[in-house]
């Protein structure tokens, strides 16, 4: 009985409002500045590379643990649903309302580490790639994306991976419908750009 408390666990560790706290420790509420998220990149982006890299740290951090935590109590599909959890806890943070929060990519990538780590290799490797050539954050946290489900139907991964994928994917797509709007409007801030990111 005890075990099942690893559920609720996995979504508080998504929960944990780790761009929030470091905008607080640095005098900033990150809801109202630069893209209004509480994630990495918008932490990175108003609060400087030294609480964004912690911001990035943490949220790995969390999404992993509580993957790991669900994994190993629970087997696969365990893991997949702490890993769910944490995800949407932190996309729709309960300290805040529910509403919009971070847009899971950090989290995700603590959660696919866990999760399957041969096809995390690929997927960094694209994001590296895309983010190198063209400097949005945005584009290559979805080309990952789907880099990563695709590696997963050729390693061939278990079908609770294989939900996880799916599942995964049309979340941090649909987190990102804003940023796709103005990557295909030429409006979309780049990496390194303070200030031009728009409330979302």
């Amino acid at each position: 009985m005890w075990e099942y408390l690893v559920f609720p666990l996995a979504y508080l560790l998504g929960a944990f409002p780790s761009a929030w706290l470091a905008g607080r420790a640095a005098g900033t509420d990150v809801r109202k500045a630069g893209s209004g998220n509480m994630g990495a990149t918008n932490a990175l982006r108003v609060l400087g590379k030294r609480w964004g890299l912690a911001v990035f740290a943490a949220d790995i951090v969390k999404g992993g643990l509580a993957a790991w935590l669900t994994l190993n109590v629970f087997g696969p599909w365990g893991g997949v649903a702490g890993g769910m959890l944490a995800l949407l806890a932190h996309s729709f943070n309960p300290f805040f309302g529910f509403k919009p929060s971070g847009k899971g990519a950090a989290s995700g990538l603590g959660v696919v580490i866990i999760l399957m780590p041969k096809e995390t290799v690929a997927a960094l490797a694209v994001f590296c790639v895309v983010l190198a050539v063209w400097r949005y954050v945005s584009l290559a946290s979805i080309t990952a994306a789907f880099t990563l489900l695709a590696a997963m139907f050729i390693f061939r991964e278990p079908p609770p991976l294989l939900v996880f994928g799916l599942a995964g994917v049309a979340l941090l797509v649909g987190r990102h419908r804003a940023n796709i709007e103005r990557l295909r409007a030429g409006t979309e801030p780049k990496i390194g750009e303070k200030g031009t990111a728009q409330k979302e």
